[in-house]
């Protein structure tokens, strides 16, 4: 996490000296004596207010990370955690002047990076692997493919076809990305994909924990097969084999995995979300691995899905930190103690549901609305079946 942070700003960094060396362009105004002046006074005022804010600001997020520290701390030691051990107040907020706009600089916005789709991770599974994804005929039999593998997997109906409706938006195909959701013509905002949302890192850190138990898994399929589908099936075995090794050549750390993913192999493993045998069984792992986290924790209740949506929201720790804590605790601790600073300050539905009662109910709303649909009526009837 700290790597990832490091080299945003490093790159950062770099985005804002390169800018100020570079040339003004066409569209840069001719500022005025008087307007640059006036920008520079405004200027002032403003890195004033924001150094006594960041002030403010560094010690709150100072107190979250020594009590969340103090926390894991306990919890190792078998000691009860206490309501005062959470941070109890809100994150402070930036009430001063705004930003001026200098009038001498630039209006173009730099270019967004570009997010690779679903062609991305197809041509890299045929380029790195020589493999096409087995995809179904049709959005059902995807759906009945997952309800079969989660439900042997021990995730509950109410669990599975839940999370799919906040994750997929309630009729997301097993294509679905983050941002192309509504618009298939939109930019995609993330790698996520699938009824649970994957990033490519996640596909990779799964190959890397997961994957022996999925090549038996397939194996198993494959020693039912008849003679004929055998060797297609086989060397789809073998491919998933060549991607566990690719996910296990670095050590088992999500930045580490985050490297591997950014590459064109990473990418072909992402791929494999929209094979009929495989996606099902990484889909289903990214839901497992938390019930089995809160599990190896004691924690021997059945978790709902909104809680299991807060694990997969905050990570597995924080996520386990909340839905542990006493009912009664819920509304009033802040949502900000189970994120990192850049983390809360990015997800504005945890800023607007400033609790953890409030973000777990907001989330059952959304679920509710969303469970309304038909793609999570067909997933709930495939769980049926």
């Amino acid at each position: 996490m700290a790597q990832r942070r490091c080299y945003l700003l490093l790159a950062g960094s770099i985005f804002f000296w390169c800018a100020c060396f570079l040339p003004l362009t066409a569209s840069a105004q001719q500022a005025t004596p008087d307007a640059v002046d006036a920008y520079k006074r405004a200027l002032a005022v403003y890195l004033q207010a924001r150094e006594a804010f960041a002030t403010v600001d560094h010690a709150y997020w100072k107190d979250i990370s020594q009590k969340r520290s103090l926390r894991s701390s306990k919890r190792a030691h078998g000691e009860a955690v206490a309501l005062d051990d959470y941070v109890l107040t809100q994150p402070p907020k930036y009430t001063g002047p705004p930003r001026p706009v200098n009038p001498e600089a630039p209006h173009e916005k730099p270019p967004r990076a570009y997010v690779p789709v679903v062609a991305d991770f197809l041509a890299a599974a045929k380029e790195q692997f020589n493999f096409v994804p087995q995809q179904p005929a049709n959005e059902l039999e995807f759906k009945r493919a997952y309800a079969r593998v989660a439900s042997a997997a021990g995730l509950t109906r109410d669990q599975a076809v839940r999370v799919y409706g906040f994750e997929a938006s309630g009729n997301g195909l097993y294509t679905v990305q983050a941002g192309l959701e509504y618009n298939p013509n939109a930019r995609a905002i993330s790698t996520a994909l699938g009824y649970n949302q994957l990033l490519t890192t996640n596909s990779v850190e799964l190959m890397a924990e997961a994957g022996t138990p999925f090549i038996k898994t397939l194996e198993a399929k494959a020693s039912r097969l008849p003679a004929a589908e055998k060797p297609a099936f086989e060397n789809k075995i073998s491919v998933v084999q060549r991607m566990v090794g690719f996910a296990k050549s670095v050590p088992d750390d999500w930045g580490q995995h985050g490297v591997l993913a950014g590459t064109q192999k990473g990418l072909a493993t992402h791929a494999m979300n929209l094979d009929i045998d495989v996606g099902p069984l990484l889909q289903t792992q990214k839901l497992l691995m938390s019930v089995l986290f809160a599990r190896a924790k004691g924690y021997n209740t059945t978790l709902t899905a909104a809680e299991l949506e807060m694990m997969n929201l905050t990570g597995d720790g924080s996520g386990f930190d909340m839905v542990s804590m006493p009912q009664d605790w819920r509304d009033k601790v802040p949502t900000s103690n189970f994120f990192q600073e850049s983390g809360y300050n990015e997800n504005p539905v945890a800023q607007r549901n400033n609790t953890v009662a409030k973000l777990i109910a907001a989330t059952n709303s959304e679920m509710d609305s969303q469970m309304q649909k038909q793609g999570a009526k067909d997933l709930a009837a495939a769980f049926s079946r």
